[in-house]
């Protein structure tokens, strides 16, 4: 599986982290995922880390879909942040982020760890991975 949930239980921080080459398959799966992930910890941000992304081998058209659906985390005044430090990697995330303005209002896209942090208020967070 090219994705993994960890949670910081104390700043109610759930995070996705994704790796290698994602494919449109995969894309869906790990928002389908990430959904019930964040809704079973009811957490009170939301962080995709693009960190390991190799390639994001898919079309400007499944940026859209995702787009469509209904936000991983439902409550809008939720905070969300993607770090994507690849150039490419960042344009699709700034996609996203432009297509989904109204339905996900904090929405920030990053391109360090150290930036979602001070979005975040959380000086070192402690993720413990997620057993289900």
């Amino acid at each position: 599986m090219p994705y993994r949930f960890d949670f910081d239980p104390f700043n109610r921080i759930a995070r996705c982290s994704l790796e290698g080459r994602i494919g449109a398959e995969e894309v869906k799966k790990c928002y389908q995922d990430a959904a019930d992930f964040f809704a079973i910890t009811d957490a009170h941000a939301g962080i995709f880390d693009l960190t390991g992304v190799v390639s994001l081998d898919f079309p400007t058209q499944t940026v859209r879909e995702l787009a469509k659906r209904p936000p991983v985390l439902p409550n809008p005044d939720r905070i969300r942040v993607a770090i994507a430090p690849a150039p490419a990697v960042f344009g699709v995330a700034r996609m996203f982020e432009l297509l989904t303005d109204k339905t996900r209002p904090n929405l920030h896209i990053v391109r360090t760890a150290q930036e979602a942090w001070a979005i975040l208020c959380v000086l070192e967070p402690q993720f413990k991975p997620y057993k289900p």
